[in-house]
């Protein structure tokens, strides 16, 4: 009897152990990173990470990571549904990825819904490649970020790749600046449907075009600017398989090759609402079609450098 209640109590040890050690296990719903963090810490807010990939695997999926001050946090990969926000740190500053010879922020998850909010993603002159690649996953957002130095190899900034059908893009208030490829591209695998809406997107100064969307992908393109790049919007149906861009109440202007370009039998634009002015060429349709509906406006004479004329809207 002696023996057995020994055992017994040995037992109930090992389980009251074993139940303490669980939450520490356990992966946190919010997690918070630092400058002055360390990745080997539980990543809680009084003693944060260093890093996104050090908080990564101990943030539980659809939780949160935030940045409690305006550091660099590192180039991470994304392969459950998370959302990363730098905003709200000291003095008003965001948090930011700076990386050399790799993607800023990498995207590769079956069914998962990433936000990525509030922060700088810097390619270091164009030593970085992509600034966000998105390989696999439900939906992307993006808001309140600037995007600026990427492009090693000739790869666009924001590369959205999807290899599943039905993967969907939206930003908002976002910057994408000084890119040495395409700042946007849009290219679905095997020209499968991906869709999406870029709402105060400002692509600028880049070099390659502002926004390409091509075969399976039909992306609104509204109040927003697409300016200083190769082209605009390049709507393009290589494969035969229908692209579709949508021009709302935004500018494209001085793009040195055209504002708008569509290429292919199934490309397509559609403008309400938009003004191309001074660029190389206003609109090159020379295959694709075009479809202005009211109030846009496109510059004149040479170069498409004119004042702008109001164009004959195509009826309902």
């Amino acid at each position: 009897m002696l023996k057995y209640t020994k055992f017994a109590g040995i037992l109930a040890a090992a389980l009251l152990a074993l139940m303490w050690a669980a939450p520490a296990q356990a992966q946190a719903t919010r997690t918070w990173i630092s400058g002055v963090g360390d990745d080997a810490n539980p990543c809680s807010r009084t003693a944060p990470c260093k890093t996104f990939p050090g908080a990564i695997s101990k943030t539980a999926a659809g939780g949160e990571i935030d940045c409690l001050d305006p550091a660099g946090y590192g180039g991470v990969t994304i392969i459950k549904t998370i959302t990363l926000d730098c905003g709200g740190g000291m003095g008003g500053q965001v948090g930011s990825i700076l990386v050399s010879g790799t993607p800023g922020i990498t995207i590769n998850g079956a069914g998962i819904v990433v936000k990525i909010r509030n922060m700088t993603i810097n390619g270091v002159s164009g030593l970085g490649t992509q600034c966000i690649r998105f390989v696999q996953g439900a939906t992307l957002f993006v808001e309140h970020v600037g995007m600026f130095g990427f492009g090693s190899g000739s790869v666009p900034c924001v590369d959205f790749e999807p290899t599943v059908a039905g993967a969907k893009i939206f930003m908002r208030d976002v910057e994408i600046q000084a890119n040495s490829s395409t700042g946007v591209l849009i290219k679905p695998v095997s020209s499968i449907a991906a869709s999406g809406t870029l709402d105060n997107v400002s692509i600028i100064g880049n070099g390659g075009p502002g926004l390409q969307v091509t075969d399976g992908a039909t992306i609104t393109f509204m109040n927003s600017n697409s300016s200083g790049n190769t082209k605009g919007m390049f709507v393009q149906s290589a494969a035969g398989v229908a692209a579709v861009g949508n021009l709302y109440d935004s500018v494209l202007a001085s793009n040195t090759v055209a504002g708008l370009q569509t290429s292919g039998s199934q490309a397509s634009a559609v403008l309400y609402g938009s003004g191309i002015f001074n660029n190389g060429t206003g609109i090159s349709a020379a295959t694709g079609t075009v479809t202005s509906f009211a109030n846009n406006a496109i510059g004149t004479g040479a170069g498409n450098a004119g004042t702008g004329n109001a164009v004959a809207p195509t009826p309902y």
